[in-house]
């Protein structure tokens, strides 16, 4: 019969266990690979509402559409952490806003796309990544 060496069987719960804690969040995460990374567009439009959140900051923008109608665009942004040091608030966009934008655009020609830099009426610009 084997022996089970002492501390043996806790170490390996102990590992498991944090195996299972940092598998949770990482698993919340998706790729980036729906973005045409090739593309950059630009999208200029109204902010209809900025979400502060993670894992992902998003804007969602009203920007005149083909035939004169109106589109909603779906913005993805980087994680509030990388956005604050960048110099983004929760108060950055309000709606009503004016902003044009830079983004990769979805692969599949959908209304959304990952932002690059935004440029507000008062001149003032805002990168999300080193762009």
């Amino acid at each position: 019969m084997k022996r089970v060496r002492p501390g043996g069987l806790a170490a390996l719960c102990a590992l498991l266990v944090n195996g299972l804690m940092f598998a949770a969040p990482a698993s919340a995460h998706h790729s980036a690979a729906m973005f045409d990374h090739a593309k950059v567009v630009p999208l200029a439009g109204t902010v209809k509402e900025f979400k502060w959140m993670n894992p992902h900051g998003w804007i969602q923008v009203i920007a005149p559409g083909p035939a004169g109608k109106t589109t909603e665009w779906s913005i993805e942004c980087s994680s509030i952490n990388i956005l604050a040091r960048k110099g983004w608030t929760s108060t950055t966009f309000k709606p009503g806003d004016k902003i044009n934008l830079t983004m990769h655009p979805m692969k599949d020609g959908s209304a959304a796309g990952f932002v690059l830099k935004v440029d507000l009426q008062d001149g003032h610009s805002l990168s999300d990544h080193d762009y």
